[in-house]
């Protein structure tokens, strides 16, 4: 049964001044639709945005909207009156038929999981708080339509699980513009992919979009073959910068994996970071050769703002070891803890109790998502150069700082504009270019991902790949930090902390079994029996016969894979494959990345095995 139809656009055309941004621009929304829209900066996101709402006219086209159909927009910006209440906040964007007493349950409904105070005014909120007011103010209504423009900017990663979760079973549709490569992934059905000018439809969700476009800029590549050779480079540019986002994503994952392993095959790497009261602080020399950072027994609380309020405890009896070449992401709850971890670190605070010690030759670099460094009336390259030279040090090299803002996708005749009139994603990018041009031995970066497009994120995470610091990253960006780190500290309330080692997908996984909401063993698999939970015995250190005999197989398995793979890599790199079969074509893009995922798996129980095999040879 076809869903309804909402919003149809059909040839649309659009020119801002003498340059047309969009030509017979043609989409349609139906009920039930989880789109996310995606596409490089200044490629008109925002603007085919406002042409759903209604609130930019095309100059020429169709656009048609079903009679009654309630469209809502979650915008970058918020903008709250003067002396308004959340509650005023939200309560404006009701309906005027709505606008009574009898529909206030619909903003208690919604702010209550967003952890609001209806009552507090909005110029008193934190960002934090201010995006999940605009956030409750877009879904008060349940809109046919749900327009949702960078929705996880400042959200601690619970909410974000929370909007997955309420998005997952929206009756309306919606439309969503994400830098959240995970977000996106678990939420969507469709991409609607600006590319040149023109929108392409997947009719399959984020996970598959990067095979779709691949497979999508190769034909093109073969249909331009004879055809003028600038417009076969052209399809060949975009086609190479696909499979080099493909390639890197691959590369950095399978270098954080690799660390990880490493990490994990030291029995005492978590112990010896999230070091117990027991101990006392190291010898300075010991401090100074390996150590960048020790927090000995520290304890830090707030008093209650108001009275009648309990105070806030952060953090109680606290002990941690930082050491050179240490990867550390840092999540938690807005209002957990750390924002304050991060200030006793650079020691912008003085804890209550304990002591904190830096090595001596410590340097400290910090991002910061206020972007408090940044001096908005000099220019781009004051900013970056204060002596104004046209040249900058980056890393050793000498370059000219057009081409360096180029790295950060400036354009290089932006150079000499002032600061203030840069949006918030660009000052995000001035400000890491400013940083990571010559980075100190300790990189903090504080939501360093906010308001950043795919491009830019994916050259940080080449920065960051390859920095051989020390690095501290707040994130909320799950994927962000399976590709950056390899431990993570959790602050999750009341003084608790933490500690595990992994990327974001690691420590939930250990997160559900602390909580006993999943067992140590894989999940079954369709058509497969499902493997016995792992028994007491065996986590002291002892397989079962039946885990024994999983374990002597496991080698078989990966190669199995790992042969699967290649060869289907080697199918796919056939020129005139899709041409003979683009069904087949297809399959097998799905296959190489379900066989992937599978492979993941697979190695990741293999260690686990071996991990309690070798404790149990070790006693």
């Amino acid at each position: 049964m076809t869903a309804t139809l909402l919003l149809s656009v059909q040839n649309a055309e659009l020119s801002f001044g003498d340059k047309p941004l969009f030509k017979d621009l043609t989409f349609n929304i139906h009920q039930g639709d989880r789109i996310c829209l995606v596409g490089k900066n200044g490629t008109g996101k925002t603007t085919l945005m406002n042409i759903v709402t209604g609130h930019k006219e095309c100059d020429d086209g169709v656009r048609w909207k079903l009679q009654g159909t309630h469209i809502s927009y979650l915008r970058q910006e918020i903008d709250a009156k003067e002396g308004q209440t959340v509650f005023d906040y939200v309560f404006e964007e009701l309906r005027q038929e709505n606008k009574n007493e009898c529909n206030q349950y619909k903003i208690e409904r919604i702010v209550e999981p967003l952890h609001l105070n209806v009552l507090d005014p909005m110029n008193a909120l934190s960002g934090g708080q201010q995006r999940r007011a605009a956030l409750a103010r877009a879904l008060v209504e349940s809109p046919n339509i749900l327009l949702l423009d960078e929705p996880t900017n400042h959200l601690d990663l619970d909410v974000i699980e929370w909007l997955e979760t309420y998005l997952s079973t929206y009756h309306g549709a919606f439309v969503c513009v994400s830098h959240d490569k995970t977000f996106l992934e678990n939420i969507s059905d469709k991409v609607f992919w600006l590319d040149r000018g023109n929108l392409k439809v997947c009719p399959k969700g984020f996970k598959h979009f990067d095979d779709w476009s691949l497979s999508l800029l190769q034909q093109e590549e073969r249909e331009l073959l004879g055809r003028k050779k600038t417009l076969e480079v052209e399809a060949s540019w975009a086609s190479r910068g696909v499979k080099a986002r493909r390639k890197r994503n691959v590369r950095r994952l399978d270098q954080m994996k690799a660390e990880r392993d490493k990490l994990r095959t030291d029995k005492n790497a978590l112990e010896n970071m999230m070091a117990k009261i027991a101990f006392g602080p190291q010898k300075q020399e010991e401090a100074s050769s390996r150590l960048i950072s020790e927090f000995y027994n520290v304890s830090k609380n707030f008093p209650p703002r108001k009275e009648g309020r309990k105070g806030k405890t952060i953090l109680d009896g606290f002990s941690l070891r930082i050491r050179r070449g240490d990867r550390i992401g840092i999540v938690g709850k807005n209002g957990a803890g750390k924002t304050t971890f991060l200030k006793l670190l650079t020691k912008e605070l003085k804890p209550d109790m304990g002591t904190i010690k830096h090595a001596k030759d410590i340097q400290i670099s910090v991002f910061d998502q206020n972007r408090q460094d940044l001096k908005p009336s000099l220019s781009l390259q004051k900013n970056l150069i204060p002596s104004g030279s046209d040249y900058i040090d980056v890393m050793g090299k000498t370059r000219h700082v057009c081409g360096y803002l180029k790295d950060f996708l400036f354009d290089p005749k932006t150079a000499n504009l002032p600061a203030s009139t840069l949006s918030g994603g660009q000052k995000n990018r001035l400000m890491l270019a400013k940083i990571l041009a010559n980075p100190s031995n300790f990189l903090i970066l504080d939501e360093p991902t906010n308001d950043l497009d795919m491009d830019t994120l994916d050259k940080l995470e080449d920065i960051l790949i390859n920095y051989k610091g020390t690095l501290i990253v707040v994130s909320h960006d799950r994927d962000f930090l399976d590709q950056t780190v390899t431990k993570i500290l959790a602050f999750e309330g009341n003084g608790n902390v933490y500690g595990s080692i992994g990327g974001y997908r690691d420590y939930l996984r250990a997160r559900q079994q602390r909580s006993g909401k999943l067992s140590d063993s894989p999940p079954p698999q369709k058509n497969k029996k499902t493997p016995r939970t792992t028994t007491k015995k065996e986590k002291a250190g002892k397989l079962s016969f039946k885990h024994q005999y999983e374990l002597d197989g496991m080698a078989e398995k990966v190669s199995a894979l790992e042969n699967e793979i290649k060869t289907i890599e080697q199918r796919l790199t056939d020129s005139s494959f899709y041409e003979k079969d683009p069904d087949l074509f297809a399959q097998f893009s799905i296959r190489l990345s379900k066989a992937s995922t599978e492979l993941d798996a697979l190695i990741t129980r293999w260690l686990e095995l071996e991990e309690i095999s070798s404790n149990n040879l070790s006693k």
